[in-house]
């Protein structure tokens, strides 16, 4: 990717960085109400209306929304994410002690469902039978009308209680791992393996294929040399996209897995109208999302040698010359 690309996703990425935290915040900001209301009402506390006032003081409630909104921008610009108003902590120490488990949940969940979906889509492209590649064509559809929360209930009954195999409580962090990571990780193959199926299909029909299998070339040969790295590039798109939806997944899981992480902080925050928490929830979910999304676009003259010489040709004058004359 030429320097000049690089720069318009880099600034493609901040335009949906703060799109996103605007549409988060005028979300929240049309709710009835307000979180310290909600926190510190309650005639249990025994505030009196002034202590009250004051603390919807301390956390700006009391100013215009728009000087609220640049007030909020120009902190998180600083780095500072505000204070919680549940907990009163800083709301950077609590992203800080629950995102490090979310990011190993969601790695091994997405590595674990591009194996599946590869998979899947090898099986039912070249798998010995019809019958098994047929069943294995069925899979896909089935994994995506599953949901999130009923695979994770399944699993505990089953591997849990009846089979015994992974303790429900007092499990190690290496097994509390295992049943969280298997609920994320079939729906987010379900589309993968799709995708790379069908793109399988599509590259089996070019005429490129049928020339080299013409030429002897074994299956393998075929599938591993020519038809797998020219299917992958969609596939690879599809995964980028599947990753920000990770975040959505965790806080299903957290919750029925009983884990502490983003999602867990997130079900709470929501539940306590605690605005900064979910503020910083938001933009940490988009910068993820746009980060692997630019990654994946860096990896594409990686992956096909067609982008790396079409960008070579477009950034050489004598190419671009050669070209013109040719006319």
């Amino acid at each position: 990717m030429s320097a000049p690309a690089l720069l318009r996703r880099v600034g493609q990425a901040l335009l949906v960085l703060l799109l996103a935290y605007t549409g988060a915040y005028l979300l929240l900001a049309a709710l009835p109400g307000d979180a310290v209301m909600a926190r510190y009402s309650s005639p249990d506390l025994g505030l009196s209306a002034q202590q009250i006032s004051e603390i919807r003081n301390s956390y700006g409630i009391d100013k215009p929304l728009i000087l609220r909104f640049f007030d909020s921008i120009g902190a998180f610009l600083r780095g500072d994410l505000g204070y919680s108003v549940q907990s009163g902590a800083k709301v950077s120490d609590l992203i800080g002690a629950a995102l490090p488990a979310t990011l190993v949940l969601a790695g091994i969940a997405i590595v674990g469902s591009v194996f599946l979906a590869v998979l899947i889509a090898f099986t039912a492209s070249y798998g010995a039978g019809r019958w098994l590649r047929a069943a294995f064509r069925n899979l896909p559809p089935l994994f995506v009308s599953l949901p999130v929360f009923w695979i994770g209930i399944v699993l505990i009954q089953i591997v849990s209680f009846r089979l015994g195999l992974i303790p429900a409580i007092g499990a190690s962090p290496v097994q509390a791992l295992i049943l969280p990571a298997i609920t994320l990780m079939i729906p987010i193959a379900a589309p993968l393996a799709q995708v790379f199926l069908r793109s399988i299909d599509e590259v089996r029909d070019q005429p490129f294929v049928s020339v080299v299998r013409a030429r002897g070339a074994s299956t393998s040969w075929l599938l591993w040399r020519n038809v797998a790295p020219n299917a992958l590039l969609p596939a690879l798109t599809m995964a980028g996209l599947l990753f920000g939806e990770l975040v959505g997944g965790a806080i299903v899981t957290e919750a029925v897995f009983g884990r502490v992480g983003i999602g867990s902080l997130t079900a709470q925050a929501v539940a306590n109208r605690d605005t900064p928490v979910l503020l910083a929830v938001v933009v940490i979910a988009a910068l993820v999302f746009v980060v692997i999304n630019l990654i994946v676009d860096l990896l594409y003259p990686v992956l096909d040698p067609r982008l790396r010489q079409r960008t070579a040709s477009a950034g050489s004058p004598g190419t671009v010359a050669r070209a013109g004359g040719a006319r």
